[in-house]
């Protein structure tokens, strides 16, 4: 019996994507970029680009009218300025109010930052829901106060009030140069102003910090619990590691302000341009903002040059701390919760 072709079959296997062949990967399809899709795009990207720009923009701005300053001799510009007598140059001229914003900013650190993370597990952590949604609406508010009024309440309530505690800070400490004596009456030195600034990034601090607290893994607080860990210990172990990258973003933020703030200062600070540690002691220190607010309005062309040289060394300064706030931040992102 004969069989012919048309009737024959093809019986070989077919071939098949088994453990030894691996299948070819598929092609990624990509959506079509266009319509509201690119729109938004476009304004994602336009949005950051302006952002470079206005700061190229104000770094420029500020070089170029600080350039007859920058190449100006100190002769010159004391010889033009009535604000720059007795100063050799622009450097010597420059270092004590880059002291002085520093020392100031530092201090009001310094107070700021354990009050706010203290307020923030307060809320976050201990206190009932209602009073913690209380204290939290309280602490916001003293965000929306204006500087000028800080400034009036430091230094018509705050300096005179708290002069005789300086004067007992003086008395007692005074061996440390931050707290040498005796301290000036009324209180219009840096320990003030530091004091008021202080409460003006405290809502900075504390509501960022709060925030990142909240953020922490309810599993990695209910394991240190269920571990035997007290609640102290529980924050001590899971919540400040994870919120610490958070905490120093707080930080900085409220850094950036302090380091600009111009009329609370106006209003409280005996200013002096020396490179002075006594916090209790008037006359010794001036902050940059504050000395441009005051000499700007009887400034001519070249004292303006010397102010806006002044802005651009606070402007360096600014973008010296955010590089440095964005290191610190990136070295502990393991612990940000952003992986």
């Amino acid at each position: 019996m004969t069989t012919t072709t048309a009737d024959a079959r093809d019986t070989s296997p077919a071939p098949s994507n088994g453990p030894d062949r691996p299948r070819p990967p598929r092609r990624r399809t990509r959506a079509a970029d266009r319509g509201l899709n690119r729109a938004f795009r476009y304004l994602a990207t336009s949005a950051g680009t302006i952002i470079l720009i206005a700061l190229a923009a104000v770094a420029g701005f500020l070089l170029w009218q600080a350039w007859p300053a920058l190449t100006s001799s100190g002769s010159e510009i004391a010889s033009k300025v009535s604000f720059f007598q007795g100063q050799g140059s622009l450097a010597s001229y420059l270092g004590p109010l880059i002291f002085g914003t520093l020392l100031s900013a530092a201090v009001a650190l310094a107070v700021a930052t354990p009050l706010a993370i203290g307020i923030a597990l307060f809320t976050s952590h201990y206190a009932p829901r209602r009073l913690a949604s209380a204290l939290g609406w309280v602490i916001d508010l003293l965000a929306a106060i204006p500087s000028v009024v800080y400034g009036l309440w430091g230094a018509l309530v705050l300096a005179p009030a708290i002069q005789p505690v300086w004067q007992w800070v003086s008395n007692v400490l005074g061996w440390i140069p931050l707290f040498k004596g005796p301290a000036a009456d009324p209180a219009r030195v840096l320990m003030t102003v530091s004091l008021v600034l202080a409460v003006m990034i405290l809502p900075i601090i504390t509501a960022v910090s709060r925030e990142v607290f909240l953020q922490t893994p309810k599993l990695h607080e209910e394991a240190a619990l269920a571990l035997g860990a007290t609640r102290w210990e529980m924050i001590r172990t899971a919540v400040l590691p994870f919120g610490r990258s958070g905490v120093v973003s707080a930080a900085m933020l409220g850094l950036g302000r302090a380091l600009g703030e111009t009329m609370a200062v106006v209003m409280i600070l005996s200013p002096g341009l020396t490179y002075s540690f006594a916090l209790l002691l008037a006359g010794k220190q001036q902050t940059i903002a504050a000395n441009i607010a005051l000499n700007y309005p009887e400034a001519n062309s070249l004292g303006m040059s010397t102010l806006m040289a002044t802005g651009l060394a606070l402007f360096v300064i600014t973008m010296v701390v955010n590089m440095a706030s964005r290191w610190v931040v990136g070295r502990r992102k393991e612990f940000s919760g952003a992986n």
